[in-house]
Parts: structure tokens; C-alpha cells; sequence
């Protein structure tokens, strides 16, 4: 149950697979190479999920901050992103530039470089504790850690960054405030009884059309200040509006001339019909 052990054992693995993929012929026997290729890829994301419960029990509080996944794409939040960062930083280092520009990937190798040489030096340290003191934690060790946590998540934002366009600072705040629009709407919508709690604890499938719809209204005539403000430039938008501008303002001007009661006949019937 010791992590360090399991430590061991998962770095024994690598080791092994690296070694027999060394002394094979990749042309003489490319199956075979594919099937070690694919062993390597699951036995270093065995090792760094080992690691990085190593890290959360060494130096939890020391941890480098990952407050930058944000800006990220959703689809890139997976849970092999960290081994799939591994496998492009030795991309890089052996010259070969996969995803990102040739450019790109030349700025990129010096991180990629401190990155592999710093998980070098964790795994031979990490090895030497397990096999003398696999129950502490002394500080050269916590000091290799910390220093391979940083580097990993420097090597990551910037990676990423030049792989896709990361979200700005704006366009988090933006997609914040949506989140906001879309929770107030909600509760405005079980206090005027157009939802129940059991229709969003059941997860009914209308809601995915309702609250988009019901969420516009508030955004108009509710809350005009928020994320839907028309006297913001369509630039100033979030992406998923500005698309929208002038189609929003003719539903806020149609808006305006309802009466209260027309306005919530409107709402009722946008919660039923699909």
C-alpha cells in the first residue's frame, strides 16, 4: 500500500518497456513495436497517476498552481492530458513537431528538455527512497518534487497555448457571467412555478431547451446588465452571443411591448413546446 513502492514497481515497468523497445527492429516487426508503443504510453500514465499521489501526499500545499486549466478547451481536459503531455515533450526533444508549428516547437524544446531531465532526477530519487525509507519523505526529496511540479505545468500552459487559443481572462469572466444568468434564471423559474425541483433533479430533457430559452428573456428585460447587455459592442459579447447581436435586440424590442401577463404566458408556453 506504500505509494513509494507502487512507485517502484510502476518505474521497474517503464524501464522494461523502454528496454525492449530499444532492442527491437521496428521495421523487421512493426506489430509488435505498435504493441510495446502502447504499453509505454499506459505504463507512464500508470506512473505519473502514482506520481502525482506521491505529490498531492508529499506537498500538498506546495503544489504549482493549475488555476490556468480554465483557459483551457474542454475537450483538452481529459484524463490522460498529463501523459499526453509527457509524450509530446518527447516529441519535441527528439525534434519531432507533431501538433505545434516548427517555430513554435523550437521555443518549446528548452522547456521540454528541463521538463524530461527534471522527471529523470525524480525517478532515480524517488527509486533511492523507496528501497531505503519508504515511509518519509525527506526534504532533497519534496525539493525534486516541487521543482518537477512547476516545470510540469510550465511546460503544459505553454504547450497548450501554442496548440490552441487559449480563453483570455475576458472571455472567462464572460463565460462566468453566463453561468450566473443561467443559475438566476433558474430560480426565478422555480419561484414563478414554470419548473419543479423533481424536473431538474430528474434531469428532463426539455430543460435543455427551456432554460437556453427562458435564460435569453432574463437576460433582456431581467437582468440587462448582465452577459446579454445590448449596449455592449457585439465584440464585448461572449462568443456565444455576439454571433446573435441584432437578432437580440428585435426579440428585446418585441419584448417590451408585452404586458406582464402576455410575458408570462410567453414564458409558460417556451417551457412546453420543443
Amino acid at each position: 500500500p506504500r505509494l513509494l513502492s507502487q512507485f517502484f514497481f510502476a518505474d521497474e515497468r517503464v524501464t522494461r518497456v523502454v528496454a525492449e523497445i530499444n532492442g527491437l527492429d521496428a521495421e523487421l516487426d512493426p506489430q509488435q513495436y505498435l504493441v510495446l508503443l502502447n504499453q509505454l504510453h499506459l505504463s507512464q500514465a500508470h506512473l505519473l497517476a502514482v506520481l502525482e499521489r506521491i505529490m498531492e501526499e508529499c506537498i500538498p500545499t506546495q503544489r504549482h498552481s493549475r488555476d490556468y486549466l480554465v483557459k483551457f478547451p474542454e475537450e483538452l481536459l481529459v484524463d490522460n492530458l498529463g501523459n499526453h503531455m509527457l509524450f509530446a515533450a518527447e516529441c519535441l526533444l527528439a525534434g519531432t513537431f507533431l501538433e505545434v508549428e516548427e517555430s513554435d516547437g523550437a521555443q518549446l524544446r528548452p522547456r521540454a528538455r528541463n521538463l524530461l531531465c527534471s522527471l529523470e532526477l525524480v525517478r532515480t530519487v524517488l527509486r533511492e527512497q523507496s528501497l531505503s525509507q519508504p515511509n518519509s519523505y525527506p526534504e532533497p526529496v519534496r525539493a525534486v518534487l516541487i521543482q518537477f511540479d512547476r516545470l510540469f505545468a510550465e511546460f503544459e500552459l505553454s504547450y497548450v497555448s501554442s496548440l490552441v487559443a487559449v480563453k483570455s481572462p475576458d472571455e472567462i469572466y464572460r463565460q462566468q457571467e453566463i453561468i450566473v444568468l443561467f443559475c438566476e434564471t433558474v430560480e426565478r423559474a422555480l419561484h414563478l412555478g414554470y419548473l419543479t425541483q423533481e424536473m431538474i433533479d430528474g434531469y428532463e430533457p426539455l430543460l435543455m431547451f427551456t432554460i437556453p430559452r427562458l435564460a435569453i428573456i432574463s437576460g433582456l428585460l431581467i437582468y440587462p446588465e448582465g452577459p446579454l447587455s445590448l449596449e455592449r459592442r457585439p465584440e464585448e459579447m461572449s462568443r456565444v452571443f455576439s454571433p446573435f447581436y441584432h437578432l437580440l435586440k428585435k426579440i428585446r424590442d418585441l419584448l417590451r411591448v408585452l404586458s406582464a401577463e402576455e410575458l408570462c404566458l410567453l414564458e409558460r408556453s417556451l417551457c412546453t413546446a420543443e
